[in-house]
């Protein structure tokens, strides 16, 4: 959609707020980084070398991760160099964690998602769902036709790809009912309360939505690797839905009904909606092989991913084929293989190209990707040189707590807080290092918190910055930032409250 004159105004000045504060942020924090670093290597006397190194590059990555003083994906690398350089562990433990099985989980991912950008698959399936029959016809109906949406394709699709593909569809929906709106009631729709629902909506949904897989989100493999490594269990696909799936809907009908209360439509019914939806589909071309082969990598890629869990349940987990599945057929597996059929199922045409050409696929977030590796090689090298320990001790000490209950809202209070910050990635590298020792140090098992913390680092719902979701929209200039963070209060304590009362309800019953 073309920028009217009427919002232009407004968008290049919510751009110039942000921009200001963004700079500010970049300049204090590169300062600050390498202070912080110097500080602890100068008086943390009273830990052991390898323990007072490891800490200093904590220090310097946390504040550099949360002021984005240099690019994520840049930081991460040189906490893993620094590891090395420092003498905190050797290269061959460093860099291993890089050769992890989510990695390739990633990868595949990745590539598939971008296999359905590339064919138009995601936008076909989004506006077939809005043209069924009545549902862009009310505000209210709209809304959350969009916020169903968000959640289902973020299921499976990067919060952030997710909200890229639905935002020019909820502008271009803003601006088509707005115009047919002001000329029939003299209501301006697109600075009203339901353009900020509906834009707020696709955010908000996307991060809930996305909770719902494992693979929705990359900070919940991250999360789900590190928590792995320290306790030892495996939390496999269909156990990741059994236990968030609950949560996802029920916080997803509070979404609902808090953010049509709280931006309460002006009118009953948008005139125009339905035909801008028709108009949008009618520019579509008919299904094509593209869209059909990277359907059946999709397909193939869930089966594979629930396929383990599925032949356990039915023939037991002792049984040879379902442990055979299960050792060999791993999710980073099931990723490639998936990923790879489209490279290797072709086209129709001269020459049969492949359904996804490696000039396409090489444009997936390696940035993610590295943040990944630095998260794991940092939580590694915690339990390595006994720093986990040392500061769940520490922490335990401090705050007094001492009951699961206690320590899973203190872990999610703490990814909360800190997700409001910095990137949801960093964000869970940065809080399952306190989380997880801190849980061992009081003698609770860190798996409940651990997960907690994980889900709540993707639940940042107030600022601009705390998510790409959030910041995507509020560069549209329709959200006043006062509104965004009002509702965004709102939305962080209810998630939390969901959120632990769901884990701690539910993760006992499947035997977690």
């Amino acid at each position: 959609m073309e920028t009217t004159t009427a919002t232009k105004p407004e968008t290049e000045r919510a751009q110039d707020r942000q921009e200001r504060f963004d700079h500010a942020r970049h300049r204090v924090g590169l300062l600050l980084g390498p202070l912080a670093f110097a500080a602890v290597l100068l008086f943390g006397g009273g830990l052991p070398t390898a323990q007072r190194t490891l800490t200093a590059i904590f220090a310097l990555v946390m504040i550099w991760w949360i002021s984005e003083a240099i690019p994520l994906a840049v930081t991460a690398l040189l906490a893993i160099a620094l590891c090395v350089l420092l003498g905190v562990g050797d290269e061959d433990a460093v860099f291993g964690a890089l050769g992890s099985d989510t990695i390739f989980t990633f990868l595949g991912g990745f590539v598939i998602a971008r296999a359905m950008t590339v064919h138009g698959l995601d936008r076909r399936i989004a506006l077939r769902l809005l043209a069924v029959r009545g549902v862009v016809r009310s505000p209210a109906r709209m809304v959350i036709a969009f916020g169903c949406l968000a959640a289902a394709i973020s299921a499976f699709v990067s919060n952030t790809a997710t909200v890229a593909m639905l935002f020019p569809i909820a502008l271009g929906m803003i601006s088509s009912v707005s115009s047919i709106s002001a000329a029939d009631s003299g209501h301006d729709l697109r600075r009203s309360r339901i353009s900020i629902a509906l834009l707020l909506m696709v955010a908000y949904g996307a991060s809930i939505g996305g909770l719902f897989t494992p693979v929705g989100a990359p900070h919940q493999l991250i999360g789900r690797q590190l928590i792995e490594e320290q306790t030892g269990e495996n939390i496999d696909f269909l156990h990741w839905v059994g236990l968030f799936a609950p949560i996802v809907l029920v916080m997803f009908v509070v979404l609902c009904v808090v953010l049509l209360l709280l931006n309460r439509p002006e009118v009953k019914r948008l005139e125009g909606a339905e035909e801008y939806v028709a108009a949008e589909r009618a520019k579509l071309h008919t299904f094509s092989p593209g869209e059909r082969n990277t359907c059946i990598a999709f397909a193939v890629a869930v089966l594979l991913w629930v396929s383990p869990s599925v032949l356990q349940a039915v023939l037991g987990e002792e049984h040879p084929f379902a442990e055979l599945i299960a050792t060999h057929v791993t999710e980073g597996v099931a990723a490639i293989l998936a990923a790879t059929l489209l490279f290797l199922l072709p086209l129709p045409g001269p020459g049969n190209k492949a359904t996804l050409e490696w000039s396409d696929a090489a444009k997936i977030d390696w940035g993610t990707i590295l943040l990944f590796g630095a998260g794991i090689v940092l939580g590694t090298l915690s339990a390595d040189t006994g720093l986990a320990k040392t500061l769940g001790g520490a922490l335990s000490d401090l705050i007094g707590v001492s009951s699961l209950t206690s320590v899973t809202i203190l872990a999610a209070v703490t990814g909360v807080l800190i997700s409001e910050s910095t990137s949801n990635t960093a964000s869970v590298g940065i809080v399952l290092p306190i989380v997880l020792p801190m849980a061992q140090a009081l003698h609770v098992d860190p798996l409940i918190p651990g997960l907690v913390a994980t889900a709540a680092t993707g639940y940042g719902f107030m600022l601009p910055v705390s998510t790409p979701p959030n910041a995507i929209v509020y560069g549209s200039g329709l959200i006043p930032i006062t509104r965004m963070v009002r509702t965004g209060v709102v939305f962080d304590v209810l998630g939390m409250t969901v959120l632990v009362t769901g884990v701690l309800t539910i993760g006992p019953l499947l035997g977690l």
